[in-house]
């Protein structure tokens, strides 16, 4: 059972990768079902954004939530830009910066970018230019140059 999962994720991943999003679909929806937090990333985009199904912000973000947590980076960075810019969910910056930091902890450094960008901003957070600038310098840019 084990290696079904796995070929039908892998392949479902594929599918998802060359844009066949009618056969991801089919085969990624039963693993995500399950649980599967990569499977449940790629059906949140597929029905985000309607491809291979009707768009359906509900399951949208019910997916990404998933897989955002069981720790799952990117389905964490996805949820923060969706409460960051009201997508699918009404605009909340505080829990935005919270899905960001999460996924920054793990190494997302566009994550980390746009918390940075926050700080320097006070959106969300309380402005702190010392902090948007360690994020900066922790995403891998010059902070002097942002």
């Amino acid at each position: 059972m084990a290696e079904d999962h796995s070929q039908d994720l892998h392949s479902g991943i594929a599918a998802f990768e060359s844009k066949q999003f009618g056969t991801a679909l089919r085969l990624l929806s039963p693993l995500a079902q399950q649980g599967d937090p990569d499977a449940q990333f790629r059906m949140a985009i597929m029905y985000q954004n309607g491809l291979g199904c009707v768009a359906s912000q509900e399951r949208a973000v019910e997916y990404m939530r998933n897989a955002a947590d069981q720790g799952h980076a990117l389905a964490q960075h996805g949820l923060g830009f969706m409460y960051l810019e009201g997508e699918c969910v009404d605009k909340d910056p505080e829990e935005a910066a919270k899905w960001f930091r999460l996924a920054g902890e793990q190494g997302m450094a566009g994550s980390l970018a746009t918390l940075a960008l926050m700080y320097k901003e006070g959106r969300g957070v309380e402005r702190d230019d010392e902090e948007a600038r360690r994020l900066y310098r922790q995403a891998g840019f010059d902070p002097d140059e942002m």
